[in-house]
């Protein structure tokens, strides 16, 4: 028997077309040897007959298992699989000496895992170490006896030695699970030693940049993947009205994936929703009806500013991708920080018990310089409108395009549905005329073995044609 290879194509639907014509062909074959093999055995005891049924049984076995695994090879997922490719002596080699040379001259093995992290993929997964943290380390004694106890939540502050007073009142607040990184914009870190904290806190230093520059640089999520939450404060902030600790309870209570504490409200420029409200422990939305056209958006809902955000590890992984390399004061992220969890009205929120206090110290604008006539501290301030402008451009254009985009993939999509759906009626037209043909050649096949087979019984003992059909018609 000779099956056309051109029956069936190979796309998905077409090896479900295999997988029928296979399955047909298989019943086909059984049913025609329950037709012609179980009569001829008990014609005669003679051993061709018995050899033939055994025959049958093994072709019909083989056939079956044939078919089964087919079918656990279309069904099962489609798996890459390591590429390892292990050479002599390697084995051997892992057992020998620990000294550098040994460890230099021996052959590693030639390994490819896709799943691995871009640009480890040639890396063992057990050695590849894709995350980090700021924990401080010993230069000595065992790696696993350094940490005496890990820090749970990273608070940052971007400071200048003068306000140096203000950060030290704001540290106090925080205790032992939280740990401290201060990056400098006036390039004075010595200084600061003067305090005790400050000998187990992060220094990180840059001239006259801003806090949005340094997150984006050193704050990637797989550095800060260690800690639960992480503050991305200002440095001109009172806390007196603060307890670190009981921030991080409500917001584990109330579900906020992005906060910030109530700011006082007679105190500076502040939007109405993130004002303290002296009646409740967190608010998420603002009590004035009416001002925005949905009580749900910005920045009636789902907003926080930008001087004292804290981020649940899971949301900074997506505000970080948010930060626009190029615009490093943050104008217009609060507006989009929504953008970063669902439902973001319920996830974003204020905590209004742990209050705080914006001092409006121009600090940033002094770093500026002069230039076209214009004072450092409005050349800041143009650059800060300017970047809001910017970044909602980019925003609006990267949606544009998505949209675009996505309408292309639809229209694409259903043109290969229609293409899909016109080739499998045709392949199931093919597989029926197969399948057919298939049928009537198995029949003529197995009655043309049918009838040697009498005539080898006949031979063997000598009965007469006419007793033959006898014995036949009793069947």
């Amino acid at each position: 028997m000779v099956l056309n290879s051109n029956l069936c194509g190979e796309s998905s639907t077409d090896m479900f077309c295999q997988l029928i014509l296979v399955v047909c062909v298989t019943v086909t074959v059984t049913v025609r040897f329950g037709d012609f093999a179980i009569p001829m055995g008990t014609l005669h005891r003679s051993g061709a007959p018995r050899r033939t049924n055994e025959n049958a049984k093994l072709v019909i076995t083989t056939i079956v298992a044939m078919v089964f695994g087919f079918f656990i090879g279309i069904t099962l997922p489609s798996v890459s699989f390591t590429k390892i490719n292990l050479p002599s002596g390697f084995i051997s080699s892992l057992d020998g000496g620990r000294s550098p040379e040994d460890f230099g001259s021996r052959h590693f093995p030639k390994i490819y895992v896709p799943t691995n992290p871009h640009g480890a993929e040639l890396l063992p997964p057990g050695i590849v170490v894709a995350e980090s943290d700021f924990y401080l380390r010993r230069l000595w004694g065992e790696p696993s006896e350094d940490l005496k106890k890990k820090p749970k939540y990273l608070v940052t502050f971007t400071v200048g030695f003068e306000q140096r007073n203000n950060i030290n009142a704001a540290v106090k607040k925080f205790s032992e699970d939280f740990q401290i990184l201060l990056f400098h914009y006036d390039g004075r870190t010595t200084e600061w030693d003067q305090f005790e904290w400050s000998k187990n806190a992060i220094h990180i230093s840059a001239k006259k940049q801003t806090k949005w520059w340094y997150a984006k640089r050193f704050l990637h999520p797989d550095v800060v993947s260690a800690y639960e939450y992480i503050f991305i404060w200002d440095e001109d902030l009172g806390v007196e009205h603060f307890n670190a600790e009981r921030y991080i309870e409500l917001v584990k209570k109330h579900g906020l994936e992005i906060s910030q504490p109530g700011l006082e409200p007679n105190n500076g420029l502040t939007w109405e929703m993130t004002k303290r409200r002296g009646d409740r422990d967190v608010h998420k939305n603002s009590r004035k009806p009416g001002w925005c056209s949905d009580p749900h958006l910005p920045p009636c809902a789902a907003f926080v500013e930008i001087m004292a955000p804290v981020f649940s590890r899971e949301a900074w992984r997506c505000v970080w991708h948010m930060i626009q390399n190029d615009l490093v004061h943050g104008w217009g992220l609060d507006f989009a920080l929504r953008r970063c969890v669902e439902p973001a009205h319920e996830k974003i929120g204020v905590v209004d018990s742990q209050w705080i206090i914006h001092q409006v110290i121009p600090s940033l604008g002094s770093q500026g310089e002069s230039e076209k006539g214009k004072t450092p501290w409005q050349g800041v301030r143009e650059r800060c409108r300017n970047e809001w402008t910017l970044f909602q451009n980019r925003v609006a254009e990267a949606d544009k395009e998505y949209m675009e985009q996505q309408k292309i993939q639809s229209i694409t999509k259903d043109n290969s549905n229609v293409r899909n759906q016109s080739k499998l009626k045709s392949n199931v037209r093919r597989a029926f005329f197969g399948i057919l043909h298939l049928c009537f050649s198995m029949a003529s096949s197995w009655e043309l073995q049918a009838n040697a087979q009498r005539v080898v019984c006949r031979n063997h003992h000598h009965t007469p044609l006419f007793e033959d059909r006898a014995i036949l018609k009793r069947f």
